[in-house]
């Protein structure tokens, strides 16, 4: 007998959590893994968060800062990352450049990478915002601009803010993860973090 291929496998439900649910916002340092462990002795999350149970909800680059949501509760962890709920996560970018309007329209519209289109972004010019000194400091060119976006995308690929400004002709040099939904970075300072 044949196995009926017509009917996906289901998913498991996602894990409640084993006491009460806990949610953690944290300021996500430069350089620090989004992870609790690391055989390379590089820092990784259990070096700023002592909670018990926590893990991340989506992933920011080792060499991206800002908002990273932690908890113990699947369910939410699910509706944060799952493709199809499109939670927005909003960015500050500074790119190498002077992007024109005509250029982030092509991110308004969606550009292709390698692994096929990305949806439309909400895309804007914004003034240098008021954060932290990143250590080291961005390489900058004597000759050539700095500027700053905010983007606001609800797909999570791999390192995709970057490969959408590099696709553009504009590289990230700085990536801050402002806000996911409704959660914002507020006055949070590298490292820092707090339960919601």
């Amino acid at each position: 007998m044949k196995p009926n291929l017509s009917r996906r496998p289901r998913k498991p439900a996602p894990k409640k959590p084993s006491g009460p649910p806990v949610t953690l916002l944290l300021n996500k340092p430069y350089m620090v893994l989004c992870q609790f462990t690391d055989g390379n002795g590089r820092e990784t999350l259990a070096d700023y968060v002592d909670v018990p149970g926590v893990y991340a909800a989506g992933r920011l680059d080792r060499d991206s800062e800002g908002l990273l949501v932690l908890t113990n509760d699947g369910a939410l962890n699910a509706r944060l990352t799952q493709p199809g709920r499109k939670t927005a996560k909003t960015y500050w970018v500074q790119v190498e450049g002077d992007p024109t309007e005509a250029d982030l329209d092509k991110l308004r519209h969606g550009v292709t990478l390698n692994d096929g289109p990305t949806l439309p972004a909400q895309v804007r010019r914004m003034d240098e915002p008021a954060v932290w000194p990143r250590n080291p400091p961005i390489r900058e060119r004597q000759h050539i601009p700095t500027t700053w976006l905010e983007i606001k995308i609800t797909e999570g690929r791999n390192r995709q803010v970057r490969r959408m400004t590099a696709h553009i002709g504009f590289p990230t040099l700085r990536l801050i993860r402002y806000a996911v939904g409704n959660w914002t970075l507020d006055d949070l300072q590298p490292g820092q973090w707090r339960k919601v």
